[in-house]
């Protein structure tokens, strides 16, 4: 009767616990992406305009880095904004370039020890926020906790366009032939040469697609889609998406065989 019990409460606790609790420190993912979606349809929501849900989201954003850092992710890339965003409204593009510019907190990062990078094309960005960014990249660069990085005027389009062109050049000159061109080349002309590839790409919001962000670097990249608006993306909604991620297997390819074999 009491192993019944017993069994009973462990169940229970089980099926209980907060999904922080559950997380398996050995297993971490070592890059997390997030497409930050909702903001706009949260404030419609809750009877704002739109940039009301970008100043929430931007509170989001802070928590969640604290957060990402706190388990051991050592490198978390957030779509702040992408090439198709320069489409929208320039009274939003306008208040969302002044909520960037006044949201980048050195002293944050230097307090957590985060370091910051950004990939896009800045040169579309306001100068003086490009600035601020140059500076803070500079004075964090040497922080190692966790690197915080920003998709500012992004697409992946974009950017492998960018790394085709690059190449290309590279063969008009003769510094390289076309038997030389491979997935290493390419990843090395990338934005994101600095860091592995995603493990976890997470998208609240409730769309499912990955809207132009990361193609070439999340081929192997474990999903997960959420309905959560993301200035309602808390701690426990972020250990969630860990936690999945952590039952699945990744097999690049392989059997379940092989991977238990090797």
């Amino acid at each position: 009767m009491s192993e019944c019990k017993n069994k009973g409460y462990l169940y229970y606790y089980t099926i209980n616990m907060l999904y922080k609790d559950q997380i398996d420190a050995n297993k971490v993912p070592q890059h997390v992406a997030i497409i930050m979606d909702g903001n706009g349809r949260w404030a419609k929501q809750h009877g704002h305009h739109r940039s009301y849900g970008h100043q929430q989201g931007a509170e989001t954003v802070r928590k969640i880095v604290e957060t990402a850092a706190s388990i051991g992710v050592k490198y978390l890339t957030l779509y702040t904004f992408s090439t198709e965003n320069w489409n929208r409204p320039e009274e939003e593009v306008t208040a969302l370039m002044s909520l960037l510019f006044h949201s980048i907190e050195e002293e944050t990062f230097m307090k957590n020890n985060v370091s910051f990078r950004v990939i896009g094309d800045m040169q579309r960005l306001p100068q003086k926020v490009r600035e601020k960014l140059s500076e803070c990249m500079e004075h964090t660069s040497k922080n190692t906790r966790m690197c915080l990085v920003l998709a500012l005027s992004y697409s992946s389009k974009w950017e492998i366009t960018e790394a085709v062109k690059q190449i290309a050049q590279q063969v008009a000159d003769k510094q390289i032939n076309t038997n030389q061109i491979n997935e290493e080349l390419i990843a090395a002309h990338l934005t994101t040469q600095f860091m592995p590839d995603p493990d976890l790409l997470i998208r609240t919001g409730g769309e499912i697609r990955l809207s132009n962000y990361l193609l070439w670097q999340c081929a192997y990249s474990e999903l997960y889609f959420c309905d959560t608006f993301w200035p309602d993306f808390q701690d426990e909604e972020f250990y969630k998406a860990i936690c999945e991620f952590q039952k699945r297997e990744r097999r690049f390819g392989k059997t379940s065989e092989q991977i238990v074999n090797d």
